[in-house]
């Protein structure tokens, strides 16, 4: 009899490993899963990220353009400004010397 106890103590222990390693695999499966659900939520915010910042590179570029463009049309009215106040005192200078050098009546 208690050699029968023992054969059954085995069995009992063999079938508890083996119900063990069973829920080890379907536990094992389902954190696989879960951790390639992860891996693919991580693909897809870094692909929505990379067009983000794409987007936002070309509205900087873009951006950067038109103010270049606007700083170009400044300075091109400054220097048109500056060339005319220029001549403006130039000619206010040449006419002021040339009531000094009136001989004085």
């Amino acid at each position: 009899m208690r050699a029968k106890k023992t054969s059954d103590r085995k069995e009992d222990l063999k079938k508890f490993k083996e119900e063990i390693v069973h829920q080890f695999h379907i536990i094992s499966e389902d954190v696989i899963s879960q951790v390639k659900q992860v891996a693919e939520g991580v693909a897809n915010i870094d692909e929505k990220l990379e067009r983000r910042f794409n987007e936002l590179k070309t509205q900087i570029q873009e951006t950067r353009q038109e103010v270049l463009a606007a700083v170009k049309f400044s300075y091109a009215e400054l220097d048109k400004r500056i060339t005319t106040l220029e001549k403006e005192f130039l000619e206010l200078k040449y006419r002021v010397e040339k009531i000094e050098t009136r001989p004085i009546s």
